[in-house]
């Protein structure tokens, strides 16, 4: 900001001279005078100028203490607990696994920051620009909390978030000597939603088939023929596994070319049969937090919420036969029952259903949240339910059990509820959950609330996080994996 030139003041002793002459001049005499003249009254001014001096003084340069009362708000409270990390500098963090050491790769731009200069044009239903702002966050929801550490995040962005904490994690290596896992940062869901309506399969196929002639030029692919090299994406897998003899929804090749099925592919719907080299990531939620404090506070938050409804269900029909008739007697059922909390998305229901605050509204005052299976097996609502300590109701195998075992405990009991959607109790869904015990309920949100750090992503900024978050979780167990492979 531009600011004037400042001029100084007139000396107060020339005021003062000033207004001596300009008293002289008079022709009656006046009470500054008559002062000035005696000595006893010059002594009482002398002490009453020196006095309310110092009394300024005092003031202005110990000024009171500000204190908080009950009054200030849960936001301004967390504010004060957690400073900004934009003005507070973070610790510097140590790579705490000596098995981690990540060099990522430096791409051309075209391969990934490149894409975003279209962001309009980055998917064929949605202006994808909002959602990749702040590092594939999206845009800030101040009214959800601490400002820095709640977004709209999309929740086909998963990608670029990865890429940004990878960026900026403490087990990233410069020298690719040192590294035992190396990274493609290739924004690979974005440019396949792009090209989704692409009849020109050459055109749909072509910047990753330029991707693997790139990575397989370098010197660092030739060590173990990819086998330590790995790719995040943001989409599930099906959207980058076309084939010659099936049919075709709009999917490139990726995922089927020769060398990437040398690499670890992270993508947050593995293909159950055929991805052996495919490992299921969460879908990135709405929460981003800096530091250990912000979690601590928000678990806590969730421990002591309020759950008047025994389950929900978040969602809207679905086309094809068979998806339809089971979305369509899970709305119906929550529909009926006073127990349970119906947000239907669709026409009428769209905006609710993706206002991060109105559904995690929802499930936070839910015990059961019920996890039909979409357009593919996985929903990101797996996640916005353990992010609002609400335990998860499975009817297929394949929305989780299959996909994260990274992630989620081996006994699934523990954390969630299987009822096969072919089965009858499918049929009874509130009657299913009545028969669990309290104290089982009570144990099993418990552990839904102990899973949140491994399952969010750590805003890309944070540094000394102080819990292990879904990037760090994912980078231990993929050298793990890579060190059985190459050794």
């Amino acid at each position: 900001m531009l600011s004037r030139k400042q001029t100084p003041p007139d000396s107060p002793w020339k005021e003062k001279e000033e207004k001596l002459l300009h008293y002289s001049k008079s022709k009656e005499p006046n009470l500054l005078m008559t002062i000035l003249n005696n000595p006893h009254l010059r002594f009482g001014a002398f002490v009453f100028v020196f006095l309310s001096a110092w009394l300024l003084l005092l003031l202005f340069w110990f000024p009171p203490k500000i204190t908080i009362t009950q009054t200030t708000t849960p936001n301004v409270v967390e504010a004060l607990l957690v400073p900004d990390q934009d003005t507070q500098e973070q610790p510097k963090s140590k790579c705490e696994d000596p098995s981690v050491s990540v060099y990522v790769y430096p791409l051309p731009a075209k391969f990934n920051i490149a894409l975003l200069d279209r962001c309009e044009a980055l998917n064929v239903y949605t202006d994808m620009c909002p959602h990749v702002a702040n590092h594939g966050l999206g845009q800030p929801k101040p009214n959800m909390g601490l400002a820095t550490s709640w977004f709209a995040t999309h929740q086909f962005i998963g990608e670029m978030i990865f890429h940004a904490r990878v960026e900026n994690h403490p087990c990233r290596t410069h020298e690719p000597s040192r590294a035992t896992l190396f990274y493609v940062p290739f924004y690979g869901g974005l440019y396949a939603s792009s090209k989704f309506r692409e009849a020109n399969l050459t055109a749909r196929d072509e910047l990753a088939l330029e991707l693997v002639e790139h990575i397989q030029s370098q010197p660092t692919w030739q060590k173990h023929n990819g086998k330590d090299h790995f790719i995040a994406l943001g989409r599930t897998a099906w959207d980058f596994m076309r084939t010659s003899d099936g049919p075709d929804f709009g999917a490139n090749v990726l995922l089927n070319l020769p060398a990437v099925k040398n690499m670890s592919v992270l993508t947050v719907e593995r293909q159950p049969w055929q991805g052996s080299n495919q490992f299921g990531i969460p879908y990135p939620s709405y929460f981003h937090p800096s530091t250990l404090p912000e979690m601590l506070t928000w678990q806590t938050k969730m421990r002591g919420a309020t759950r008047s409804y025994l389950f929900s269900f978040i969602g809207g029909p679905r086309k094809g036969l068979e998806k339809a008739a089971v979305r369509n007697e899970f709305i119906r059922q929550c529909g009926e029952s006073t127990r349970c909390f119906l947000m239907k998305c669709g026409a009428n229901g769209a905006s609710k259903c993706h206002e991060p605050s109105e559904v995690l509204k929802v499930m936070s005052e839910s015990q059961f949240c019920l996890q039909a299976p979409g357009d593919s097996y996985t929903r990101r609502s797996t996640f916005d339910s353990v992010l609002a300590g609400c335990i998860p109701v499975f009817f297929s195998p394949h929305t989780a059990f299959t996909q994260y075992k990274w992630f989620l405990p081996a006994e699934v009991s523990e954390y969630s509820v299987y009822i096969d959607e072919k089965s009858e109790a499918s049929k009874r869904i509130e009657e299913e959950l009545l028969k669990i015990p309290t104290e089982k309920v009570a144990m099993m949100r418990e552990k839904v609330i102990e899973m949140i750090p491994s399952l969010t992503y750590a805003h890309p900024n944070a540094s000394g996080l102080g819990f292990k978050d879904a990037v760090d979780v994912s980078l231990a167990s993929l050298a793990n994996h890579v060190n059985n492979l190459v050794n």
